[in-house]
């Protein structure tokens, strides 16, 4: 069985605003793993193109993280290892896809889409009928949901920070409400771990990864 889950995370800044600070994101995040030893490896990065969403740009990773698995996952895989992540990005709809050589039956596959809205599109990444009936939505506050202790930097609590430049911020209560402007990262999450005894807890921590790992990068 697969889980799916579409999350939405909503920010307070505009569709186009967010290209340029994605790409700043994702590039700090690669330096930031590189230099603990455990970095981003680029396979490939070409053009590609496509019938529905027109032309893009492919890439290709490696992820080399075998210390940020939790221990019952590490004493199953070899020491060395790395994920494989596939990104087609025909922004601001883009597609990835996540596997492991060494679990053959993992697989994550994200579609997404970025729309100047406060999370009020009910399909936009256009799923069948089947798919929305077993469809689960979560809404992911950046401001105010949860943060491990470990994982959270004053420096970048939307709670405290105030944009110099825009004026933007602190964000309060409620602050969906009257922002503007305002986006939505719309995620449909596809997670499978088909392996009898583990599948229900992998997949679970895959989304609970997944959620860090949106409140990081958006």
């Amino acid at each position: 069985m697969v889980l799916t889950k579409e999350y939405r995370i909503c920010m307070p800044l505009t569709v186009e605003e967010y290209k340029v600070g994605q790409l700043y994101m994702i590039a700090r995040h690669s330096l930031e793993q590189s230099e603990k030893g455990e970095g981003v490896e680029v396979v490939e990065n070409s053009p590609c193109e496509s019938e529905e969403h027109g032309k893009g740009q492919f890439t290709e990773k490696r992820i080399h993280l075998s210390s940020k698995l939790p221990y019952w996952v590490q004493s199953m895989i070899p020491r060395l290892f790395y994920v494989t992540e596939k990104a087609w990005n025909y922004y601001p709809y883009t597609e990835t896809e996540y596997t492991c050589s060494f679990l053959p039956k993992f697989n994550i596959f994200i579609k997404t889409r970025f729309e100047d809205n406060a999370g009020t599109s009910e399909n936009c990444l256009g799923v069948s009928e089947e798919e929305l009936a077993n469809r689960q939505v979560e809404y992911v506050d950046i401001a105010f949901d949860e943060v491990v202790a470990k994982h959270y930097k004053e420096e970048e609590d939307p709670k405290l920070y105030k944009s110099e430049k825009t004026g933007r911020g602190v964000l309060i209560e409620g602050w969906k409400e009257y922002t503007n402007p305002i986006m939505c990262s719309y995620k449909l999450v596809n997670a499978s771990f088909e392996v009898w005894g583990l599948q229900t807890r992998v997949e679970d921590w895959i989304h609970k990864v997944r959620i860090l790992s949106e409140r990081k990068f958006e």
